[in-house]
């Protein structure tokens, strides 16, 4: 059987599923909105509705399982509220406490470090308030664990909390110059 893959730069908004008939969900924007995507695909992992950014999709779920139990790095470039302090930086770095599914859990080490300038990426849909309200500064945060929220969770545990959220690797594969919305065909997923 021939199998799909996709990757796409997910819009602000969208949930990283398919759309299905609940009523709770009718007003909502789904994956299908924004290409035709054949019988069977799948997201490998989410980005919940507030998040952009890198989204893989597959209709082999053989590759699905092997991405999403594996310890694939997902890098983020993360903008908080403040300026974010060098010792927020080492405490992220080295793993902090969240809560997950109501338990307390503690992240693993991964790679975090402040970026110099602000990442060419496209406006968002729904406007990140201004300078007016005080300082924001951007980060880069490599994990290679997924729980839900994490990322936000982290960054509000030390005191910056996530005001926008851009997934842009998975792996080796990166957003290089996809547009917001814009969906590539892929031969293979390394």
């Amino acid at each position: 059987m021939e199998h799909y893959h996709f990757k796409l730069f997910k819009p602000y908004g969208y949930l990283s599923q398919f759309k299905t008939n609940a009523r709770h969900e009718r007003n909502k924007k789904f994956l299908g909105e924004l290409y035709d995507f054949p019988e069977g695909t799948m997201a490998i992992g989410r980005l919940d509705k507030d998040s952009e950014g890198l989204l893989l999709l597959t209709t082999d779920g053989k590759i699905s399982y092997e991405i999403t139990s594996s310890k694939t790095d997902k890098e983020y470039y993360v903008q908080v509220d403040g300026d974010i302090t060098d010792e927020a930086i080492v405490e992220l770095q080295q793993g902090v406490t969240i809560t997950h599914k109501n338990e307390s859990y503690l992240t693993k080490p991964c790679k975090v470090f402040k970026l110099e300038a602000t990442p060419n990426l496209p406006q968002r849909v729904k406007k990140i308030r201004d300078e007016r309200h005080g300082k924001t500064s951007w980060i880069s945060i490599t994990i290679n664990e997924g729980k839900f929220r994490q990322v936000r969770k982290m960054t509000a545990q030390v005191g910056f909390p996530t005001l926008r959220l851009v997934r842009v690797r998975i792996g080796s594969i990166t957003l290089k110059d996809l547009e917001m919305g814009e969906v590539n065909k892929l031969i293979a997923i390394p």
